[in-house]
């Protein structure tokens, strides 16, 4: 054998090596990142949930007709799941996604740890049915959330007029 082709040799072997240690460290760094333990926003994804609505309103409705509920579900720990909606002051409140052109009812919407779930016109928001006592301006509905980690949270939800956004006088 030549000089050249040992040195070939060496090289592809001293590449290979290379890139088999390369592998392995970024391997151990990915697995490192997604462990359980230690500081970071990974570590806190598994914890509890810390909850708490903020923005609640429902719009005005017409007389006898279907409503819409908007809120915002603020957590401060871990993540978890809006499941279930239910309101004694209605015969049935679902959740809705809407997009360009459609609206679709969802089983579940996702409440992200450290993070929020809003629900607000024009996307995900809940809909309200078969009122027990037409709704008038003032009054305060109660809705009881479910999820699935961290149980039911009973919240008061005020009538507002229809033109109304959180946020602006």
């Amino acid at each position: 054998m030549n000089s050249a082709t040992t040195g070939a040799r060496r090289f592809r072997r001293s590449a290979l090596l290379g890139a088999v240690v390369a592998t392995a460290l970024g391997g151990g760094a990915i697995l490192a990142a997604c462990g359980s333990g230690g500081q970071g926003g990974g570590a806190d994804a598994g914890g509890p949930a810390r909850l708490s609505v903020a923005d609640s309103y429902i719009p005005l409705p017409p007389a006898g007709g279907m409503g819409a509920g908007y809120l915002t579900v603020r957590n401060d720990g871990g993540a978890d799941e809006l499941v279930k909606v239910t309101s004694p002051a209605a015969e049935s409140v679902t959740m809705h996604r809407s997009t360009a052109s459609t609206m679709e009812q969802v089983t579940s919407l996702d409440v992200p740890a450290h993070g929020a779930l809003q629900l607000a016109r024009g996307g995900t928001h809940l809909m309200i049915m078969g009122w027990q006592k037409a709704p008038a301006l003032g009054d305060e509905l109660e809705f009881d959330l479910t999820f699935a980690k961290s149980g039911t949270i009973s919240v008061k939800v005020p009538v507002k007029e229809l033109t109304y956004r959180p946020g602006q006088s």
